[in-house]
């Protein structure tokens, strides 16, 4: 058997080695993204601190002010006093066209006055705009895809592709090899005997090089395999609908998308005018209160109920509360509480924090980059150990055998 998973270890790895080492590399790029946003742009994202808060409104009616023809469609706010306001915004590009899916019936966001029009279903931001929350006034603006670590995010997802295209299954055809590659590894790792097992759980640093390349690979290995496996297995769940239904069984749970939910609506009355996004917060003061920071979707049509996105302090990235409160009346039309929801639930939606390291912040964030970094050594000391394998390299003599002439390594 261990010939048998040795030959797949071997040959899924020469096929997908290159890709693998290649998405290491930018896992690990990616695991400080907005750390060094922040380092990069400290006065984009962080303000002096001011007595008093501006109203949503009054920022909702500066980029409106500002940018007439972008449509807002959310923002998020922070309690941290230092922190600025992220606005989420549409632009139409000067041909007037979109950057994301078409909204029907209209293909260039605008009405024919010229004025933007509601937030639709089909718009999807292109542009950031930060905002001092105590001034109320844009700070700077920006499009996360005009950036260098967003064309890095490209390449480690789609090879600079777009989703469905043939770098995006290249990806992630490779992400399934190197799972099994893992878990084979591990495989033909387990010793036999005590013995050996406390030679395959230290390196020899005073070895030969052939020594020392072969401990890099299986010691390190097994040391960080098992996160290397859940970073996989999480990019699966994120990549083939068959992933993202096996957790939910083996969670035991139903399977739930998109399609099975549907915001509730707001109570339409005629005549009467939409609430300010500060009144529609009035009925989740308490919950603000004791939140890290808060996501705010506009309603997008008359009959859309205000979002809000709420991360309790302490929880897990993604770990948030949705409340949807009627534009009219500011009761609360629904909610949906991550502690209520089932265990397949509540895994599916911190998956990607998972994946990134990002789940519980700095120590985890740490962890991911060493773990990624150890892991650019296992392709390069896999196909040193194959190459040595085969005798690449090694001088060959000519020896008698039985009568016969043969090569072999001298």
């Amino acid at each position: 058997m261990k010939v048998f998973f040795r030959t797949i270890h071997l040959y899924l790895s020469l096929a997908a080695g290159l890709v693998i080492f290649c998405s290491c590399l930018t896992g690990t790029m990616l695991v400080f993204e907005k750390d060094i946003q922040q380092a990069m742009h400290h006065n984009r994202y962080f303000v002096k601190p001011g007595q008093t808060r501006q109203p949503l409104s009054t920022i909702k009616a500066t980029i409106k002010t500002q940018l007439p023809k972008a449509k807002l469609l959310g923002l998020t706010v922070y309690n941290d006093p230092e922190r600025s306001i992220e606005a989420s915004v549409f632009l139409p590009d000067k041909k007037g066209k979109k950057e994301g899916r078409p909204a029907p019936g209209n293909s260039t966001g605008e009405r024919k006055g010229g004025k933007a029009d509601k937030p639709k279903e089909g718009d999807r931001a292109n542009l950031t705009v930060m905002i001092n929350p105590y001034t109320g006034q844009i700070i700077e603006q920006f499009n996360r895809r005009e950036t260098f670590l967003y064309s890095v995010e490209m390449f480690h997802r789609f090879l600079l592709g777009k989703r469905d295209s043939v770098g995006d299954w290249v990806i992630s055809i490779s992400t399934l090899f190197f799972l099994v590659i893992l878990i084979t590894g591990v495989i033909l790792w387990w010793p036999k005997t005590k013995a050996i097992m406390k030679q395959r759980l230290k390196i020899k640093w005073g070895g030969s090089g052939k020594r020392l390349t072969h401990d890099l690979h299986i010691v390190t290995g097994f040391y960080t395999s098992i996160f290397l496996i859940i970073i996989a297995a999480s990019g699966l769940v994120m990549t083939f609908k068959w992933a993202n239904n096996t957790l939910f069984f083996l969670t035991g749970s139903k399977v739930v998308g998109k399609e099975d939910f549907k915001a509730p609506l707001s109570v339409y009355q005629p005549g009467v005018k939409a609430l300010s996004p500060e009144l529609a917060l009035a009925s989740l003061s308490d919950n603000i209160a004791n939140a890290e920071s808060y996501s705010l979707k506009i309603p997008r049509d008359t009959a859309a109920t205000y979002s809000f996105s709420i991360l309790k302090k302490g929880s897990a990235e993604a770990a948030t509360d949705v409340y949807y409160v009627d534009q009219y009346s500011g009761k609360i039309a629904g909610s949906v509480i991550y502690a209520d929801k089932s265990l397949g639930q509540r895994i599916r939606g911190v998956i990607k924090p998972i994946h990134t390291g990002s789940i519980y912040g700095w120590p985890t964030k740490i962890l991911a980059f060493i773990i990624c970094m150890v892991s650019l050594i296992f392709p390069v000391t896999g196909v040193m150990m194959w190459l040595n394998r085969i005798g690449v390299g090694k001088n060959k003599k000519i020896k008698r055998v039985r009568g016969k002439m043969e090569v072999v390594p001298a």
